[in-house]
């Protein structure tokens, strides 16, 4: 018999997992925190926030990756099909970044589209350039992350992740010793250095259960070329519309009030809550890997993300309201006094999104493993167009900073996708429910 599926299986199944998640999650505080330590503070964390942004765009269509071979590779064909998918995929996506950095067009799109200051737009153009490497490895790792939690390795994820840190904390720590180098060049090598790393040791640790999918029987679902396509393209734009999303926000912040103040410490809010959001961004693979074909599951996965939920927010909104936020902000994070304040409402706010973050990462497993996906697209549009359309109202009509602006958006808007996926996900749990009965 099967083990049951209880609170403890899911939580040791996923707390690895999150530790993957938790050590990602190091990356943003950590260079922050040195940039801001170091000369033209304001100017190069305003330039790495906007590179960032960039670079999460440029990665979007492959991330994924990592869910796809959790729930695709399942045999041999299966595996090599996806494989050669991730090879196109990750090529085209790097050959389109580099088109994107020419001097030519990074110009016409950052400065005359975006309206970066040529200060800002110079300085970021360089940390993009150390960023080149960051797509591709991040897709391949993903791909071989999915290949170990698939075969029920997770603990194994977690500590590939450690080479990523470990390779980011040391090429930050020694470019900062160096005066000469900025900072927002600093952390896009840092974050390269990381990624390299971490994909080297993925496909190290993955070599078993590649050898164990490659020696299963040729059973199970295969998906054709196109109907692979079909499945991955409305998962692919799920992300890219999230992370495209922080461009155009990037560019609200610099027409609103106070914009050098909310480019500023908008990476800094952003890097907190994506702590307190990786509890829910690494559940989706969990609710893939234990839903199960036919979502026997779902109770008790269900019952585990709404506690998921209710901890991640409540932990957030605990450092939010007391003096644990001032110490992040100033002690950890190095904004001074007036920033520190002027991050306090933002970032209260943004306390709610790590519950938006485990539900709708509970809503995407669901509805991947009904291989229902176009759902998942189109409540990200939905909630990409809700974002917009606040942040537009907010900017012309309200005395509000851009920071405050933003964050009320970002929290609206994931509650209006939320809302988007619940009759979908019913649809595919009824039709399932219908499947087991006959």
């Amino acid at each position: 018999m099967p083990e049951p599926l209880t609170n403890g299986r899911i939580f040791r199944f996923w707390l690895p997992l999150l530790g993957t998640w938790m050590l990602m999650a190091i990356d943003g505080p950590l260079l922050t925190a040195l940039i801001a330590r170091m000369v033209d503070a304001k100017l190069n964390l305003a330039a790495y926030g906007v590179a960032f942004s960039f670079a999460l765009v440029a990665e979007a269509p492959i991330i994924m990756l990592m869910s796809a071979s959790t729930s695709l590779a399942s045999n041999p064909l299966a595996y090599r099909r996806l494989r050669r998918f991730t090879a196109v995929l990750t090529s085209l996506i790097t050959l389109g970044f580099l088109v994107f950095l020419i001097p030519p067009v990074y110009t016409l799109v950052m400065e005359r589209l975006v309206g970066l200051s040529p200060a800002i737009a110079n300085h970021t153009h360089w940390a993009l350039l150390a960023l080149l490497p960051w797509p591709a490895a991040i897709g391949w790792r993903r791909f071989y992350q999915g290949i170990l939690i698939r075969s029920g390795q997770t603990p194994l994820v977690a500590f590939s992740t450690v080479f990523r840190l470990a390779g980011m904390a040391g090429c930050g720590f020694w470019l900062f010793s160096r005066a000469d180098v900025p900072g927002a060049l600093l952390g896009g090598m840092a974050l390269s250095c990381g990624v390299l790393a971490e994909f080297v040791a993925s496909r190290f640790l993955a070599r078993r259960a590649i050898a164990g999918v490659l020696a299963s029987p040729q059973a199970g679902e295969v998906l054709s070329y196109p109907a692979l396509w079909r499945y991955y393209l409305p998962l692919a734009l799920t992300p890219f519309i999230t992370l495209g999303v922080q461009p155009l926000v990037i560019f609200f912040l610099g027409k609103g009030r106070m914009p050098l103040e909310s480019l500023a410490v908008m990476p800094v809010l952003a890097a907190l809550t994506f702590i307190f959001r990786a509890i829910g961004l690494s559940f989706q693979e969990v609710a893939i890997a234990l839903l199960g074909r036919d979502l026997r599951g779902y109770l008790p996965m269900r019952n585990f993300a709404w506690g998921l939920a209710l901890f991640a927010s409540g932990a957030l909104m605990c450092i939010a309201l007391t003096p644990l936020a001032p110490l992040w902000l100033h002690q950890v994070s190095g904004l001074n006094p007036e920033l520190v304040r002027f991050s306090r409402l933002p970032l209260i706010l943004m306390a709610l999104l790590p519950a938006g973050s485990v539900l709708s990462s509970f809503q995407r497993g669901v509805l991947m493993e009904g291989r229902v996906t176009r759902p998942i697209s189109t409540a990200t549009i939905v909630e990409a167009t809700v974002i917009f359309g606040i942040l537009t109202l907010l900017l012309l009509y309200s005395s509000w900073s851009g920071a405050l602006c933003a964050a009320m958006a970002y929290v609206v808007g994931r509650l209006m996708a939320i809302l988007w996926m619940v009759y979908p996900c019913r649809l595919v749990l009824a039709r399932e429910a219908v499947g087991r009965s006959c």
